[in-house]
Protein backbone atom coordinates (compact mmCIF):
# COMPACT_ATOMS: atom_id res chain seq x y z
CA UNK A 1 0.00 0.00 0.00
CA UNK A 2 1.51 3.40 -1.07
CA UNK A 3 1.84 6.02 1.15
CA UNK A 4 -1.08 8.58 0.41
CA UNK A 5 -4.18 9.25 2.49
CA UNK A 6 -5.35 6.15 3.77
CA UNK A 7 -9.21 7.57 4.93
CA UNK A 8 -9.38 9.16 1.08
CA UNK A 9 -8.80 4.81 -0.26
CA UNK A 10 -12.10 3.97 1.72
CA UNK A 11 -15.80 5.25 0.48
CA UNK A 12 -17.34 7.35 2.60
CA UNK A 13 -19.32 5.09 5.68
CA UNK A 14 -22.19 8.05 5.70
CA UNK A 15 -22.83 8.16 1.47
CA UNK A 16 -22.24 4.69 0.59
CA UNK A 17 -22.13 1.97 3.47
CA UNK A 18 -22.34 -1.35 1.21
CA UNK A 19 -18.37 0.38 -0.56
CA UNK A 20 -17.17 1.33 2.80
CA UNK A 21 -17.74 -2.20 3.65
CA UNK A 22 -16.03 -3.84 0.52
CA UNK A 23 -13.38 -0.81 0.66
CA UNK A 24 -12.52 -1.92 3.97
CA UNK A 25 -12.46 -5.80 4.36
CA UNK A 26 -9.69 -5.40 1.15
CA UNK A 27 -7.58 -2.53 1.82
CA UNK A 28 -7.14 -3.85 5.34
CA UNK A 29 -5.83 -7.21 3.83
CA UNK A 30 -8.64 -8.95 5.76
CA UNK A 31 -9.51 -10.96 2.57
CA UNK A 32 -9.26 -11.14 -1.35
CA UNK A 33 -11.53 -12.52 -3.68
CA UNK A 34 -10.92 -15.92 -5.29
CA UNK A 35 -10.76 -16.83 -7.95
CA UNK A 36 -13.86 -18.64 -8.84
CA UNK A 37 -17.30 -16.02 -8.26
CA UNK A 38 -18.18 -15.92 -5.08
CA UNK A 39 -15.68 -17.19 -2.78
CA UNK A 40 -13.09 -15.35 -0.80
CA UNK A 41 -9.34 -16.07 0.21
CA UNK A 42 -8.99 -14.95 4.14
CA UNK A 43 -5.84 -13.22 4.29
CA UNK A 44 -3.47 -13.82 7.58
CA UNK A 45 -5.16 -10.62 9.25
CA UNK A 46 -8.98 -11.80 8.99
CA UNK A 47 -8.18 -15.13 9.38
CA UNK A 48 -6.29 -14.31 13.07
CA UNK A 49 -9.56 -12.57 13.66
CA UNK A 50 -11.47 -15.66 12.89
CA UNK A 51 -8.63 -18.06 14.70
CA UNK A 52 -9.82 -15.37 18.36
CA UNK A 53 -13.49 -16.18 17.39
CA UNK A 54 -12.87 -20.03 17.14
CA UNK A 55 -10.55 -20.01 19.89
CA UNK A 56 -13.66 -17.73 22.42
CA UNK A 57 -16.18 -20.59 21.40
CA UNK A 58 -14.60 -23.25 21.77
CA UNK A 59 -14.10 -22.70 25.15
CA UNK A 60 -17.52 -22.44 25.36
CA UNK A 61 -18.45 -25.35 23.87
CA UNK A 62 -16.55 -27.57 25.84
CA UNK A 63 -17.51 -25.97 28.83
CA UNK A 64 -20.98 -27.04 28.30
CA UNK A 65 -20.45 -30.55 27.45
CA UNK A 66 -19.47 -30.72 23.81
CA UNK A 67 -16.73 -32.44 22.01
CA UNK A 68 -15.46 -31.78 18.47
CA UNK A 69 -15.64 -34.02 15.76
CA UNK A 70 -15.10 -33.93 11.78
CA UNK A 71 -17.71 -34.86 9.36
CA UNK A 72 -16.94 -35.90 5.69
CA UNK A 73 -17.53 -32.60 2.75
CA UNK A 74 -19.64 -34.85 0.49
CA UNK A 75 -22.86 -36.26 1.31
CA UNK A 76 -25.13 -38.80 -0.71
CA UNK A 77 -27.73 -36.94 -2.72
CA UNK A 78 -30.48 -39.60 -1.50
CA UNK A 79 -29.74 -38.38 2.08
CA UNK A 80 -31.56 -34.77 0.99
CA UNK A 81 -34.43 -35.99 0.13
CA UNK A 82 -34.92 -37.77 3.31
CA UNK A 83 -36.34 -34.91 4.89
CA UNK A 84 -39.23 -33.13 2.92
CA UNK A 85 -38.89 -29.44 4.30
CA UNK A 86 -35.02 -29.73 4.07
CA UNK A 87 -34.07 -30.68 0.46
CA UNK A 88 -36.96 -27.73 -0.44
CA UNK A 89 -35.01 -25.47 1.46
CA UNK A 90 -31.57 -26.15 0.41
CA UNK A 91 -31.60 -27.47 -3.31
CA UNK A 92 -31.48 -24.27 -4.86
CA UNK A 93 -28.30 -23.68 -3.04
CA UNK A 94 -26.11 -27.09 -3.17
CA UNK A 95 -23.31 -27.79 -5.28
CA UNK A 96 -23.13 -30.96 -6.51
CA UNK A 97 -20.26 -33.43 -7.80
CA UNK A 98 -21.62 -35.93 -10.75
CA UNK A 99 -18.28 -37.25 -11.99
CA UNK A 100 -14.84 -38.18 -10.22
CA UNK A 101 -12.01 -40.31 -11.16
CA UNK A 102 -12.82 -39.32 -14.70
CA UNK A 103 -15.90 -41.28 -14.53
CA UNK A 104 -19.90 -40.56 -13.57
CA UNK A 105 -20.63 -41.66 -10.15
CA UNK A 106 -23.60 -44.03 -9.03
CA UNK A 107 -25.01 -41.05 -6.59
CA UNK A 108 -24.43 -37.61 -7.18
CA UNK A 109 -22.95 -36.03 -4.07
CA UNK A 110 -24.06 -32.79 -2.68
CA UNK A 111 -21.01 -30.11 -1.14
CA UNK A 112 -21.93 -29.99 1.96
CA UNK A 113 -24.63 -27.08 2.56
CA UNK A 114 -25.37 -27.69 6.13
CA UNK A 115 -24.64 -31.23 7.89
CA UNK A 116 -28.07 -32.44 9.59
CA UNK A 117 -28.18 -35.44 7.19
CA UNK A 118 -25.31 -36.97 7.61
CA UNK A 119 -25.14 -36.35 11.09
CA UNK A 120 -28.36 -38.09 11.39
CA UNK A 121 -27.65 -40.81 9.19
CA UNK A 122 -24.11 -41.47 11.60
CA UNK A 123 -26.27 -40.86 15.08
CA UNK A 124 -28.74 -44.00 13.42
CA UNK A 125 -25.81 -46.25 13.58
CA UNK A 126 -23.85 -44.58 17.13
CA UNK A 127 -27.21 -44.34 19.22
CA UNK A 128 -28.76 -47.45 21.01
CA UNK A 129 -30.16 -47.18 24.22
CA UNK A 130 -31.14 -44.63 26.36
CA UNK A 131 -27.05 -45.03 28.02
CA UNK A 132 -25.86 -43.47 24.50
CA UNK A 133 -27.70 -39.93 24.90
CA UNK A 134 -27.60 -37.00 24.75
CA UNK A 135 -24.87 -36.94 22.14
CA UNK A 136 -23.38 -33.28 22.16
CA UNK A 137 -20.97 -32.88 18.91
CA UNK A 138 -19.76 -29.92 17.39
CA UNK A 139 -17.52 -29.58 13.89
CA UNK A 140 -15.70 -26.63 12.59
CA UNK A 141 -16.04 -26.83 8.82
CA UNK A 142 -16.61 -25.00 5.93
CA UNK A 143 -19.61 -25.51 3.71
CA UNK A 144 -20.75 -24.44 0.68
CA UNK A 145 -23.93 -22.74 -0.61
CA UNK A 146 -24.29 -21.39 -4.28
CA UNK A 147 -25.43 -17.72 -3.89
CA UNK A 148 -26.12 -15.77 -6.46
CA UNK A 149 -25.27 -12.29 -4.99
CA UNK A 150 -22.22 -12.53 -2.44
CA UNK A 151 -20.31 -9.81 -0.31
CA UNK A 152 -17.10 -10.82 1.68
CA UNK A 153 -17.62 -12.83 5.18
CA UNK A 154 -21.51 -11.74 4.84
CA UNK A 155 -22.68 -13.84 1.96
CA UNK A 156 -20.42 -16.29 0.02
CA UNK A 157 -20.36 -19.66 -1.93
CA UNK A 158 -17.71 -21.06 0.90
CA UNK A 159 -17.26 -20.28 3.94
CA UNK A 160 -15.97 -21.31 7.39
CA UNK A 161 -18.37 -22.22 10.53
CA UNK A 162 -19.02 -24.50 13.51
CA UNK A 163 -22.63 -26.51 13.52
CA UNK A 164 -22.92 -28.15 16.45
CA UNK A 165 -25.61 -31.26 16.34
CA UNK A 166 -26.95 -32.42 19.54
CA UNK A 167 -29.55 -35.65 20.28
CA UNK A 168 -31.55 -36.10 23.43
CA UNK A 169 -34.43 -38.55 24.99
CA UNK A 170 -36.44 -35.83 25.45
CA UNK A 171 -38.51 -32.82 23.76
CA UNK A 172 -37.72 -30.43 26.92
CA UNK A 173 -33.92 -31.93 26.83
CA UNK A 174 -33.22 -30.70 22.99
CA UNK A 175 -35.60 -27.45 23.90
CA UNK A 176 -32.92 -26.84 26.94
CA UNK A 177 -30.22 -27.25 24.88
CA UNK A 178 -31.56 -25.30 21.66
CA UNK A 179 -32.06 -22.03 24.39
CA UNK A 180 -28.42 -22.70 26.20
CA UNK A 181 -26.70 -22.50 23.10
CA UNK A 182 -28.41 -19.51 21.67
CA UNK A 183 -27.62 -18.01 25.51
CA UNK A 184 -24.15 -19.26 24.67
CA UNK A 185 -24.14 -17.00 21.27
CA UNK A 186 -25.51 -14.21 22.80
CA UNK A 187 -22.83 -13.80 25.82
CA UNK A 188 -20.09 -14.52 23.48
CA UNK A 189 -21.38 -11.76 20.76
CA UNK A 190 -21.43 -9.34 23.64
CA UNK A 191 -18.35 -10.32 25.77
CA UNK A 192 -16.11 -10.83 22.88
CA UNK A 193 -17.65 -8.74 19.70
CA UNK A 194 -18.82 -6.25 21.78
CA UNK A 195 -21.96 -6.47 19.92
CA UNK A 196 -25.23 -5.73 21.81
CA UNK A 197 -27.69 -8.42 20.15
CA UNK A 198 -31.31 -9.21 20.49
CA UNK A 199 -32.45 -13.26 20.21
CA UNK A 200 -35.82 -14.54 19.81
CA UNK A 201 -37.80 -17.47 18.15
CA UNK A 202 -37.68 -16.35 14.06
CA UNK A 203 -41.51 -16.62 12.10
CA UNK A 204 -42.63 -20.27 10.13
CA UNK A 205 -41.78 -18.03 7.50
CA UNK A 206 -37.71 -17.48 8.39
CA UNK A 207 -36.95 -20.83 9.79
CA UNK A 208 -34.03 -23.08 9.04
CA UNK A 209 -35.80 -25.83 6.53
CA UNK A 210 -36.65 -29.48 8.38
CA UNK A 211 -36.59 -27.20 11.82
CA UNK A 212 -39.85 -27.01 14.04
CA UNK A 213 -38.56 -23.33 15.74
CA UNK A 214 -35.21 -21.71 14.62
CA UNK A 215 -34.26 -19.13 17.25
CA UNK A 216 -31.65 -16.13 16.07
CA UNK A 217 -29.78 -13.63 17.06
CA UNK A 218 -29.55 -10.23 15.40
CA UNK A 219 -27.21 -7.52 15.16
CA UNK A 220 -27.90 -3.66 14.38
CA UNK A 221 -25.00 -2.41 11.80
CA UNK A 222 -24.10 1.37 11.73
CA UNK A 223 -26.45 1.58 8.83
CA UNK A 224 -29.32 0.55 11.01
CA UNK A 225 -29.76 -2.95 8.78
CA UNK A 226 -29.76 -6.08 10.62
CA UNK A 227 -27.06 -8.74 10.18
CA UNK A 228 -28.40 -12.55 11.46
CA UNK A 229 -25.50 -13.09 13.23
CA UNK A 230 -26.37 -16.76 14.45
CA UNK A 231 -28.65 -19.27 14.92
CA UNK A 232 -30.28 -22.42 17.34
CA UNK A 233 -32.46 -25.18 15.90
CA UNK A 234 -35.32 -27.16 17.43
CA UNK A 235 -35.41 -30.37 15.17
CA UNK A 236 -38.30 -31.94 17.24
CA UNK A 237 -38.31 -35.50 15.87
CA UNK A 238 -37.85 -34.65 12.20
CA UNK A 239 -34.52 -35.89 11.34
CA UNK A 240 -34.46 -38.73 13.73
CA UNK A 241 -37.60 -40.38 12.05
CA UNK A 242 -35.47 -39.69 8.39
CA UNK A 243 -32.61 -41.43 9.59
CA UNK A 244 -34.38 -43.33 12.09
CA UNK A 245 -32.53 -42.43 14.88
CA UNK A 246 -34.14 -44.89 18.02
CA UNK A 247 -32.92 -45.69 21.19
CA UNK A 248 -33.92 -48.68 23.33
CA UNK A 249 -35.53 -46.50 26.55
CA UNK A 250 -35.32 -47.43 29.81
CA UNK A 251 -38.83 -48.79 29.82
CA UNK A 252 -37.75 -51.30 26.98
CA UNK A 253 -39.42 -49.42 24.33
CA UNK A 254 -37.95 -48.12 21.37
CA UNK A 255 -37.89 -43.96 20.83
CA UNK A 256 -36.61 -41.93 18.37
CA UNK A 257 -34.51 -39.36 19.62
CA UNK A 258 -34.98 -35.10 19.67
CA UNK A 259 -32.40 -33.22 18.06
CA UNK A 260 -30.78 -30.14 17.81
CA UNK A 261 -28.43 -27.67 15.66
CA UNK A 262 -27.00 -24.59 16.33
CA UNK A 263 -24.39 -22.28 14.12
CA UNK A 264 -22.21 -19.08 13.38
CA UNK A 265 -19.61 -18.40 10.78
CA UNK A 266 -17.27 -16.02 9.02
CA UNK A 267 -20.52 -13.62 9.04
CA UNK A 268 -19.75 -12.81 12.36
CA UNK A 269 -16.25 -11.13 10.88
CA UNK A 270 -18.90 -8.73 8.37
CA UNK A 271 -21.11 -8.25 11.54
CA UNK A 272 -17.95 -6.99 13.59
CA UNK A 273 -16.81 -4.47 10.74
CA UNK A 274 -20.41 -3.28 10.17
CA UNK A 275 -20.78 -3.04 13.87
CA UNK A 276 -17.99 -0.96 14.79
CA UNK A 277 -15.97 0.29 11.73
CA UNK A 278 -15.54 4.47 10.94
CA UNK A 279 -14.49 7.13 8.74
CA UNK A 280 -10.92 5.43 9.53
CA UNK A 281 -11.53 1.96 9.11
CA UNK A 282 -12.19 -0.87 11.10
CA UNK A 283 -12.49 -1.10 15.10
CA UNK A 284 -11.27 -4.00 16.47
CA UNK A 285 -12.62 -5.39 19.73
CA UNK A 286 -9.67 -6.30 21.97
CA UNK A 287 -10.63 -10.17 22.88
CA UNK A 288 -10.78 -10.68 19.09
CA UNK A 289 -7.88 -8.29 18.05
CA UNK A 290 -5.12 -10.21 16.15
CA UNK A 291 -3.17 -6.96 17.29
CA UNK A 292 -4.35 -5.73 20.81
CA UNK A 293 -1.23 -2.96 21.08
CA UNK A 294 1.00 -1.56 18.52
CA UNK A 295 4.12 0.15 19.57
CA UNK A 296 5.11 3.24 16.97
CA UNK A 297 8.98 4.42 17.54
CA UNK A 298 9.08 8.70 17.23
CA UNK A 299 12.13 9.49 15.65
CA UNK A 300 13.64 5.99 15.61
CA UNK A 301 17.14 6.70 14.84
CA UNK A 302 17.87 8.24 17.88
CA UNK A 303 20.30 6.44 20.17
CA UNK A 304 18.13 4.27 22.91
CA UNK A 305 14.58 4.62 21.65
CA UNK A 306 14.17 1.21 19.47
CA UNK A 307 15.90 -0.06 22.65
CA UNK A 308 13.10 1.02 24.76
CA UNK A 309 10.16 0.06 22.36
CA UNK A 310 11.14 -3.52 22.43
CA UNK A 311 12.03 -3.35 26.25
CA UNK A 312 7.75 -2.13 26.31
CA UNK A 313 7.38 -4.56 23.21
CA UNK A 314 8.82 -7.58 25.44
CA UNK A 315 6.60 -6.29 29.21
CA UNK A 316 3.66 -6.21 27.36
CA UNK A 317 3.70 -9.52 25.61
CA UNK A 318 5.14 -11.35 28.90
CA UNK A 319 1.42 -9.76 30.14
CA UNK A 320 0.24 -11.95 27.95
CA UNK A 321 -0.68 -8.98 25.43
CA UNK A 322 -1.05 -9.61 21.58
CA UNK A 323 1.23 -6.75 20.51
CA UNK A 324 3.34 -5.40 17.35
CA UNK A 325 6.41 -2.65 17.14
CA UNK A 326 6.49 -1.58 13.70
CA UNK A 327 9.75 -0.70 12.81
CA UNK A 328 9.62 -0.27 9.07
CA UNK A 329 10.64 2.78 7.44
CA UNK A 330 7.78 4.05 6.80
CA UNK A 331 6.61 8.20 8.66
CA UNK A 332 5.15 8.03 11.95
CA UNK A 333 2.27 9.57 10.40
CA UNK A 334 2.23 6.99 7.99
CA UNK A 335 1.67 4.23 10.42
CA UNK A 336 -0.22 5.65 12.67
CA UNK A 337 -3.24 5.91 9.24
CA UNK A 338 -2.00 2.22 8.50
CA UNK A 339 -2.92 0.84 12.10
CA UNK A 340 -5.55 2.92 12.80
CA UNK A 341 -7.12 1.41 9.32
CA UNK A 342 -6.99 -2.25 10.98
CA UNK A 343 -8.40 -1.01 13.83
CA UNK A 344 -5.86 -1.91 16.25
CA UNK A 345 -7.51 -1.17 19.58
CA UNK A 346 -4.71 1.02 21.19
CA UNK A 347 -1.06 2.37 19.40
CA UNK A 348 1.44 3.53 21.60
CA UNK A 349 3.86 6.18 20.78
CA UNK A 350 7.35 6.34 22.17
CA UNK A 351 10.00 8.69 21.06
CA UNK A 352 13.11 10.18 22.80
CA UNK A 353 11.25 12.91 24.81
CA UNK A 354 8.63 10.87 26.03
CA UNK A 355 11.23 8.39 27.26
CA UNK A 356 13.25 10.78 28.71
CA UNK A 357 9.98 12.32 30.60
CA UNK A 358 9.18 7.99 31.54
CA UNK A 359 6.30 8.37 29.80
CA UNK A 360 4.71 7.24 26.66
CA UNK A 361 1.27 8.24 24.78
CA UNK A 362 -1.85 5.88 23.81
CA UNK A 363 -3.91 6.25 21.37
CA UNK A 364 -8.14 4.38 21.53
CA UNK A 365 -9.20 3.40 18.71
CA UNK A 366 -12.56 3.41 19.68
CA UNK A 367 -12.79 7.24 21.19
CA UNK A 368 -9.71 8.27 18.94
CA UNK A 369 -8.33 9.95 22.31
CA UNK A 370 -4.83 10.11 23.17
CA UNK A 371 -3.15 9.87 26.54
CA UNK A 372 0.29 10.22 27.97
CA UNK A 373 0.93 7.45 30.70
CA UNK A 374 4.00 6.28 33.32
CA UNK A 375 5.87 3.64 31.17
CA UNK A 376 6.88 2.64 34.70
CA UNK A 377 3.67 0.40 34.92
CA UNK A 378 2.85 0.38 31.73
CA UNK A 379 1.99 -3.32 31.17
CA UNK A 380 -0.56 -3.08 33.71
CA UNK A 381 -1.76 0.39 31.82
CA UNK A 382 -2.26 -1.59 28.83
CA UNK A 383 -4.15 -4.42 29.97
CA UNK A 384 -6.84 -1.79 31.71
CA UNK A 385 -7.05 0.28 28.96
CA UNK A 386 -7.88 -2.77 26.62
CA UNK A 387 -10.48 -3.86 29.46
CA UNK A 388 -12.06 -0.85 29.32
CA UNK A 389 -12.12 -0.72 25.19
CA UNK A 390 -13.39 -3.94 25.53
CA UNK A 391 -16.65 -2.36 27.87
CA UNK A 392 -16.99 1.24 26.31
CA UNK A 393 -17.40 -0.67 22.88
CA UNK A 394 -20.47 -2.69 24.08
CA UNK A 395 -21.75 0.20 25.98
CA UNK A 396 -21.58 2.61 23.03
CA UNK A 397 -22.89 0.08 20.42
CA UNK A 398 -25.82 -0.80 22.88
CA UNK A 399 -26.46 2.91 23.32
CA UNK A 400 -26.23 3.66 19.55
CA UNK A 401 -29.10 0.35 18.78
CA UNK A 402 -31.50 1.04 22.18
CA UNK A 403 -31.59 5.10 20.19
CA UNK A 404 -32.26 3.43 16.59
CA UNK A 405 -35.44 0.76 18.05
CA UNK A 406 -39.00 2.61 17.33
CA UNK A 407 -42.54 1.57 17.65
CA UNK A 408 -44.79 1.04 14.45
CA UNK A 409 -48.46 0.96 14.38
CA UNK A 410 -49.28 1.20 10.56
CA UNK A 411 -47.65 -0.22 7.30
CA UNK A 412 -46.94 3.52 6.76
CA UNK A 413 -44.82 4.10 10.02
CA UNK A 414 -43.20 0.86 9.42
CA UNK A 415 -42.27 1.87 6.58
CA UNK A 416 -40.71 4.97 7.87
CA UNK A 417 -39.01 3.61 10.44
CA UNK A 418 -37.06 1.13 8.45
CA UNK A 419 -36.19 3.67 5.93
CA UNK A 420 -34.64 5.92 8.91
CA UNK A 421 -32.30 3.16 9.61
CA UNK A 422 -34.09 1.36 12.42
CA UNK A 423 -35.59 -1.62 14.06
CA UNK A 424 -39.19 -1.08 14.08
CA UNK A 425 -41.41 -3.32 17.06
CA UNK A 426 -44.88 -3.98 15.19
CA UNK A 427 -47.89 -6.30 15.86
CA UNK A 428 -48.40 -9.24 13.73
CA UNK A 429 -51.51 -10.94 13.55
CA UNK A 430 -49.72 -14.16 12.40
CA UNK A 431 -50.62 -14.61 9.16
CA UNK A 432 -48.13 -15.30 6.39
CA UNK A 433 -49.62 -12.54 3.78
CA UNK A 434 -49.07 -9.57 6.09
CA UNK A 435 -45.66 -11.05 6.53
CA UNK A 436 -45.68 -10.77 2.70
CA UNK A 437 -46.90 -7.74 2.89
CA UNK A 438 -44.65 -6.33 4.99
CA UNK A 439 -41.33 -7.29 2.89
CA UNK A 440 -43.38 -6.58 -0.52
CA UNK A 441 -43.94 -2.57 0.69
CA UNK A 442 -41.09 -2.14 2.90
CA UNK A 443 -37.84 -4.90 1.68
CA UNK A 444 -38.12 -5.61 6.15
CA UNK A 445 -38.56 -8.69 7.11
CA UNK A 446 -39.42 -9.96 10.00
CA UNK A 447 -36.55 -10.61 12.63
CA UNK A 448 -37.64 -12.04 15.87
CA UNK A 449 -40.53 -11.95 18.10
CA UNK A 450 -40.22 -9.53 20.66
CA UNK A 451 -40.90 -11.76 23.56
CA UNK A 452 -42.54 -9.93 26.27
CA UNK A 453 -43.98 -7.48 24.59
CA UNK A 454 -47.64 -6.98 23.60
CA UNK A 455 -48.88 -4.77 20.77
CA UNK A 456 -52.75 -4.36 20.36
CA UNK A 457 -53.05 -4.77 16.77
CA UNK A 458 -51.29 -5.69 13.40
CA UNK A 459 -49.68 -3.24 11.80
CA UNK A 460 -51.26 -4.60 7.74
CA UNK A 461 -54.49 -5.38 8.58
CA UNK A 462 -55.54 -4.02 11.63
CA UNK A 463 -56.52 -7.13 13.59
CA UNK A 464 -55.96 -8.53 16.67
CA UNK A 465 -52.13 -8.83 16.94
CA UNK A 466 -51.24 -11.98 18.49
CA UNK A 467 -47.00 -11.07 18.40
CA UNK A 468 -44.81 -8.62 18.60
CA UNK A 469 -42.31 -8.90 15.98
CA UNK A 470 -39.15 -6.78 15.34
CA UNK A 471 -38.76 -5.99 11.56
CA UNK A 472 -35.83 -4.47 9.66
CA UNK A 473 -34.21 -4.39 6.38
CA UNK A 474 -31.00 -7.05 6.70
CA UNK A 475 -28.18 -8.56 4.75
Amino acid sequence: MGKENFVEQIADIEKDFPQWYTDVVVKTGLVDYGPVKGTMVIRPYGYAIWENIQSELDKRFKATGHKNAYFPLLIPMSYFTKEAEHVEGFAPEVAVVTHAGGEELAEPLAIRPTSETIFGSMYSKWIQSYRDLPVLINQWANVMRWEKTTRPFLRTSEFLWQEGHTAHSSEEEAMEETMKMLGVYKEFAENCLAIPVITGRKTEKEKFAGAVATFGMEAMMKDGKSLQAGTTHYLGQNFAKAFEVKYLDKDGVQKYVYTSSWGVSTRLIGALIMAHGDSRGLVIPPVVAPVQAVIIPIAAKKAGVLEKCEEVRALLEKAGVRVECDTTDASPGWKFNEWEMKGVPLRIELGPRDIEAGKALIFRRDTLEKTEYSLSDIAETVKSLLGAVQKDMLEAARVRRDSRIVYADSLKELLGGVEGGNFVKAGWCGCRECEDKIKAETAATARVFAEGEHSEKCAVCGKQAKHTVIFARAY
